[in-house]
């Protein structure tokens, strides 16, 4: 959590600095934007098991990401992030014990409508808000279970970032994102299961940028 309020903080600040920044650098309707980040995929996870109790808990995972921002004004801008992250699965303190259920995948594509404050500025925040589909795939059973099965679900987001030009066309970037989504875990069949398990991670991310 210091990550991301550390995070937080800097937005905050580059925002200030930001609003008194000459203009430059101005982005416009038409712009297509690519970065490559490096992401903290921050689990916060809760959840229980409807047999044996306890507190299901996920891995944090980091990962190089890729993201596509479209401008359809100078202030308003779609982004779709890409990124697949594996997790470690576990419940801990059942009345089985501690259940290791070996590991997942996740591709959780997110898809926000932003707003660029100072899209004329050098330094240029914008909040966003959109939603999440969240895909798992090679689940590795871990050693306390036979067979585990995880629920893709829809979900949603908030974000918060800013851009620093370097040029015209280079830029440096650092955003947050709050992912709220769960999923149902099944295992064994359905002898033990863990319905409406939150993963609602943070995503944490920070890159450059290139403008088209």
């Amino acid at each position: 959590m210091n990550t991301i309020k550390t995070s937080l903080v800097a937005i905050a600040i580059i925002t200030v600095i930001g609003s008194n920044a000459s203009e430059a650098y101005a982005k416009d309707a038409g712009d297509f934007l690519v970065r490559l980040r490096g992401i903290g995929f921050l689990t916060d996870t809760s959840g229980t098991t409807d047999a044996l109790g306890g507190s299901a808990r996920t891995s944090d995972d980091f990962k190089p990401e890729l993201d596509f921002t479209y401008f359809f004004t100078k202030n308003i801008a779609a982004e779709l992030i890409l990124a697949t992250t594996k997790h470690s699965v576990e419940v801990k303190n059942s009345t089985a014990g501690d259940l290791d259920l070996g590991s997942v995948w996740a591709l959780p594509p997110v898809l926000t409508l932003q707003y660029h404050f100072l899209p004329d500025q050098q330094i240029s925040p914008y909040i966003g808000a959109g939603i999440n589909y969240t895909i798992t795939y090679n689940v590795d059973r871990g050693r306390s279970v036979t067979h585990v099965d995880y629920s893709n679900e829809f979900g949603y987001a908030f974000q918060a970032g800013v851009d620093i030009a370097i040029d015209d066309k280079w830029s440096f970037n650092l955003d947050v994102k709050k992912v709220f989504v769960d999923t149902d875990i099944t295992v064994n069949g359905g002898t033990i299961n863990a319905n409406d398990t939150d993963l609602d991670p943070w995503v944490v991310g920070i890159g450059f940028g290139y403008r088209f």
